[in-house]
């Protein structure tokens, strides 16, 4: 063998040109779709219905224990526990225990606040400085809106799933 070998292609030109024909108008063509991937960016859609699907558990519940591990708590969000470490850097209303090894340890009342806080950015879609200011314009108002919002919204699922069954 030598160094200039080529390799030689043939076409037959005939099949080429009657290969691309237009379908009739009346005939339905299969369009396949794209398989869901679990890359990138989550659309509104997803987002909004995870946001609506958490539900922490009753307030009896929670005092249970005096702590909760961040594994715990981004369970109860769905968070990844790198999100709850960032919030944790952007808002200084979230002061989680640490242990001497680093570990977090979250209380009833941090949960309260970081379900505010989740509330904001994902169910209303502030951004991070706008729940900063809300958070900044309602210091002392901002649970007890947050519980009002709660409670409306309980009463308006109840009030949707009467009118279902009528």
């Amino acid at each position: 063998m030598t160094g200039n070998s080529q390799i030689a292609f043939e076409f037959d030109e005939t099949k080429q040109s009657a290969a691309i024909t237009p379908a009739p108008k009346d005939v339905v063509q299969f369009v396949p779709v794209k398989p869901k991937t679990k890359r990138g960016r989550k659309s509104l859609k997803d987002m909004v219905s995870e946001a609506e699907m958490v539900q922490l558990p009753p307030d009896e519940e929670l005092t249970k224990k005096l702590y909760y591990s961040i594994s715990e708590v981004g369970a109860m969000f769905n968070l990844n526990p790198s999100s709850l470490r960032y919030w944790e850097t952007e808002f200084k209303h979230i002061t989680p225990r640490k242990n001497k090894k680093g570990d977090r340890f979250y209380t009833v009342a941090d949960i309260k606040k970081l379900q505010l806080i989740y509330f904001l950015l994902r169910q209303r879609k502030y951004t991070i400085e706008g729940a900063k200011d809300y958070l900044k314009k309602y210091k002392d108002d901002s649970l007890l809106r947050y519980d009002l919002i709660k409670s409306l919204q309980e009463i308006k699922s109840f009030l949707l799933t009467i009118k279902a069954d009528l």
